[in-house]
């Protein structure tokens, strides 16, 4: 068997918020309950386990970035700006209210309700080979 990624747990301030609104912009489904955890699974069956951590803890922003089709991208964009959350075409957020077209895809980063960054793109990075 190859190696694999299989599932990795993200904290957050509110478990089913958090899954919930990535499940949303993505349209995938989020999972039951188990244990502390709501899965959210991808196309590739990797699983983002959301885990609410303790009131007054800090959650060190992380980055987590999607692969998506273009009709993907338009309607998880679509809820960006219906929801006005604030939308950057860069890692570094110097590029407010844009998009990025690298690799001659498209690409965005945006905060979830946690406070971690996530990334949407169209193209992989390098491009398709």
């Amino acid at each position: 068997m190859s190696v694999q990624l299989n599932h990795t747990i993200i904290a957050s301030r509110d478990n089913r918020v958090s899954a919930e609104f990535l499940g949303d912009m993505l349209g995938l489904e989020v999972g039951k309950e188990w244990g502390p955890f709501i899965p959210v699974t991808t196309s590739n069956g990797v699983t983002l386990d959301f885990a609410t951590v303790p009131e007054g803890t800090d959650i060190p922003s992380q980055h987590y970035a999607f692969l998506v089709s273009e009709e993907e991208f338009d309607a998880a964009f679509q809820k960006i700006t219906d929801l006005k959350l604030p939308f950057f075409a860069d890692p570094h957020r110097q590029h407010p209210n844009e998009i990025n077209h690298n690799d001659g895809g498209r690409g965005v980063y945006f905060p979830d309700p946690s406070g971690h960054w996530l990334e949407l793109l169209t193209v992989p990075y390098g491009g398709w080979q």
